[in-house]
């Protein structure tokens, strides 16, 4: 229902203006008073990296975040990452992640990024005490990427990154609730990249491929080829902001599951939700954030599928440039 409202294909989403107009006024009013200097923001000691969007959820860019990770490892930095850690629930804040530290505390988002990069983060509902918290703790740290965060005027950042669904774009272009947006399209004119995942990019936007490396099982940690399960009957599930994407990216890649699942974003599974739903002889077959709030009690038919993001390799170069023009000189390596 929402789905069809946000998209236009629905008019009922007019209904819903007022509280859209109320929501943009608020949004506006939050940035003018931060940027106008009525309200006091927080300036980082070491170089912030925001990269988030515009819309809600689904857009891709936790796999950037990764990617800017990696890429800034490869050339000798420590980056770490701050986020809202959306979806858990700690006893206190800032949080710092541990390789124990529960999804239900930090966030599947953090606990995914951590896992794979091996990077601090740190999460908070106000990120200068993530920040603050990361650089007591890790005094080599030489950047900050937030994973999400546009809209967290509180804290003054040096870059600004957007990511855009390529496909769904903006829907009906109307902010929340009567659209998908949390500030209008016109606001990608004051960011620095907007990075475009999937569909086909517009003049000055970077394409961005989300690809699927290899399956990896729950249980195990074993890999497989992607085409291993090709021909295996199987079930997939979804709990991320677009569940279409993955089932359409199984498909791409020869894997038609029996049935689809899609569940809420950032949905916290528990076994009595999922154990059923792939019998004898079949895999289940879910996203990598699935997975870290299914590994402690999963089942070996269970299966992951870990994306990376790939840029042309001029943009790639063109982006990190900007990042890196920010840090000292460190060890260099080649843009993957």
């Amino acid at each position: 229902m929402i789905a069809r409202l946000w998209s236009g294909e629905s008019a009922g989403w007019r209904l819903l203006l007022p509280l859209s107009w109320l929501y943009g006024a608020i949004t506006a009013g939050i940035r003018f008073v931060y940027r106008s200097g009525l309200k006091k923001s927080w300036k980082a000691p070491v170089p912030v990296v925001v990269v988030g969007n515009l819309t809600v959820g689904g857009n891709g860019k936790t796999p950037v975040v990764i990617w800017l990770v990696e890429q800034l490892q490869q050339r000798g930095y420590t980056p770490a990452v701050v986020s809202r850690g959306y979806g858990g629930k700690a006893q206190h804040y800032p949080l710092l992640l541990s390789k124990d530290t529960p999804v239900a505390q930090a966030g599947d988002e953090p606990v995914l990024i951590h896992q794979r990069t091996g990077a601090p983060v740190a999460v908070a509902p106000k990120r200068s005490e993530a920040i603050q918290a990361l650089l007591q703790a890790h005094k080599d740290i030489s950047i900050i990427i937030t994973d999400d965060g546009l809209q967290h005027y509180a804290l003054q950042r040096d870059i600004e990154i957007v990511v855009v669904d390529g496909e769904r774009r903006f829907g009906n272009g109307w902010w929340l609730p009567a659209g998908p947006m949390r500030e209008r399209a016109s606001r990608l004119a004051s960011v620095d990249a907007v990075i475009t995942n999937g569909g086909e990019a517009k003049a000055g936007e970077i394409p961005m491929r989300l690809v699927p490396r290899q399956w990896i099982n729950l249980a195990t940690g074993r890999a497989q080829p992607l085409a291993a399960l090709a021909d295996k009957p199987s079930v997939a599930l979804a709990g991320i902001g677009y569940p279409p994407r993955f089932f359409s990216t199984l498909r791409a890649k020869g894997i038609v599951p029996e049935r689809e699942h899609a569940f809420n974003d950032h949905y916290a599974y528990t076994f009595e939700d999922i154990s059923g739903l792939a019998g004898p002889g079949y895999a289940l077959l879910m996203t990598e954030k699935d997975a870290v709030k299914c590994r402690g009690f999963a089942l070996d038919n269970w299966w992951y599928l870990p994306v990376e993001a790939q840029f042309p390799q001029p943009d790639a170069e063109v982006l990190l440039n900007k990042i890196l023009a920010l840090l000292p000189t460190a060890n260099c390596g080649n843009t993957r």
